[in-house]
């Protein structure tokens, strides 16, 4: 009787702890979106990254920023992509180019919003050991 009652003791203060934890916001994952690392190398303390990006129809990146720098070229279909403000910043056709600068004070998004699948081929140039984009909350035009 004494350990059911420690066990329920316990069970109810976990779930009184979980209760009372801060929510997070919940991140916006992509969907349809795959990568394949073709190169990748360190120099000093910058890590650079060659990687294929294909985002099936429909398919988006979610809402994410990159700690580093970005270069990019469409090699196949149409990038539609979004600022923080749901305005977009550009349509990237095959042989367009796209810059994206480093920090959270750019968070965006990137969607094919065509019938085939959009191929973008980007180099990016990180502090190193951090990941190559980070989640962010999708903002309230969202």
């Amino acid at each position: 009787m004494r350990r059911q009652y420690r066990i329920a003791l316990a069970a109810t203060a976990a779930a009184l702890t979980l209760g009372l934890m801060p929510a997070t916001a919940a991140a916006t994952p992509s969907e349809g979106v795959t990568g394949e690392i073709i190169a990748q190398a360190t120099v000093g303390d910058k890590d650079y990254i060659l990687r294929k990006i294909t985002i099936a129809p429909n398919g988006t990146t979610g809402w994410h920023f990159h700690d580093g720098m970005l270069y990019g070229i469409v090699t196949e279909g149409t990038l539609t992509h979004y600022k923080s403000d749901c305005t977009t910043d550009g349509i990237y056709n095959a042989g367009g180019t796209i810059v994206e600068p480093s920090g959270n004070d750019y968070v965006h998004m990137g969607r094919n919003i065509g019938p085939t699948p959009m191929v973008l081929h980007v180099l990016y140039v990180l502090p190193s050991g951090k990941p190559m984009s980070e989640d962010a909350t999708a903002p309230a035009c969202a």
